[in-house]
Formats: C-alpha cells, structure tokens, sequence
C-alpha cells in the first residue's frame, strides 16, 4: 500500500500543480469526443453524408475517407477548444495559487505527497452563489496513483476545512464525462442536486451537462 500524506500547498509546488491540472484535464478530450459524435445530430449528419457521397460516386472508399477526415478535423477543433478552456483556468485562479487560496482563511489549497512528489491537489473557496457553502475546486490525482484513496482523502480534507470554518455544505460540479469522480464524490457522501446544459452555445450544440453536487456538512460533536 502507497503511503501518501496530505498537506497545505506551498510555493514550491506551483510548476507541478498546474502540470498535474493540465495533464489531468486533457485526459478528458476522448471521452469529450465519444460524447460529441454519439449526440443524434451528428450520427444525422454523417450518416446522410457518407450515404450522399456513397450514391454520388457509386465507391466506398470515397465517403469512408471522408468521413475518417471529418472526425479527425472534429477531434483536432474540441481538443482544441478544451486547451482553450484548460489555459484559461491556468491564467484565472491557477495563475497565483498562493494569493487566490492561500491568503484569505475561508479559502485553501492542499496537495497529496508520496515520497516527496506532488501526486494530488484539491482547492476550495467561498462558493459565489451562497456565502454559507464551499466550493471543491481543482481536484486532481495522478493517473498512476488513482484508486489509493487519496482523491476521497483529499475530499475529506475540504470537509473537515468547511465544518471547521463553519460553512453549511461542500459543493462541486462535474462534467458528463467525468463518472469515476462522480462515483467517487457520491462515496464520499456527496449527492447530486441538479443538472443543466452549459448555457452557451457550444454548451447546448454538445449538450455539454453539468452536475452539482452538494455534501452537508453536520455539526462536529
């Protein structure tokens, strides 16, 4: 058994933090691409592509090539637009970890260390919709070291921080694509309360869906 502990982050950690982050977020781009082609309209668009040009040229390998090279235009656009979203996070509360976590005491940002190496993150911070709830932010595990414990370790770690600063629940969202977090949030004790379709429209084309889930934090005895 990996032995880990857990600890408040610390300047030195900057460069592997966001590394972890962004490594961890681009795992995201193939299963973000499943999603996207299986969504009904696109099946409609490729299908009565491939069948046009299959009657147009009366061959095979014609509408297959074509096809091929539009799924792969379409993977290169959304892994594209999810490095998009990945750098602005970098440049928003990841570009000064230390002043956007660090210094105010309703906020923090912690790491899970095994052997001297940063394997895992979490933050958490005021929640903008309700001053009484925290939100989970930048939970990440390094691949070779999911399924230990630690991302439900460092999730404890933020509700211990909630009830010890007296906020009322933890909430955190997660994209469709991201089921081992939810499943992992949910062992916690974390439960879904909503869902919505991200209201842009990029958001509504992809039906890119959003769950919030919440944990109520219990008086400590």
């Amino acid at each position: 058994m990996v032995e880990y502990k857990i600890r408040s982050y610390e300047g030195s950690d900057y460069e592997v933090v966001r590394d972890l982050f962004s490594h961890g977020m681009s795992e995201y781009i193939p299963s973000i691409c499943i999603h996207v082609v299986t969504r009904p309209w696109v099946l409609f668009v490729l299908t009565c592509m491939f069948l046009c040009l299959l009657v147009s040229s009366k061959s095979v390998i014609l509408p297959v090539l074509a096809v091929t090279l539009l799924l792969a235009l379409g993977r290169h656009l959304l892994g594209y637009c999810w490095s998009l979203y990945i750098n602005h996070c970098l440049k928003e509360d990841l570009q000064d970890i230390q002043k956007t976590y660090m210094e105010d005491k309703g906020s923090h940002f912690w790491v899970a260390e095994v052997e001297d190496s940063v394997v895992g993150t979490v933050a958490a911070k005021p929640s903008d919709e309700n001053q009484d709830e925290l939100q989970l932010k930048r939970m990440s595990v390094r691949n070779d070291f999911r399924g230990l414990g630690i991302a439900k370790a460092l999730s404890r770690e933020v509700i211990s921080f909630a009830r010890q600063r007296g906020y009322q629940s933890v909430v955190l969202n997660t994209l469709m694509v991201q089921r081992e977090a939810q499943r992992m949030y949910e062992s916690v004790g974390f439960k879904k309360y909503t869902e919505f379709v991200l209201p842009t429209v990029y958001g509504q084309l992809v039906d890119l869906t959003i769950s919030k889930y919440r944990y109520d934090v219990l008086p400590a005895k």
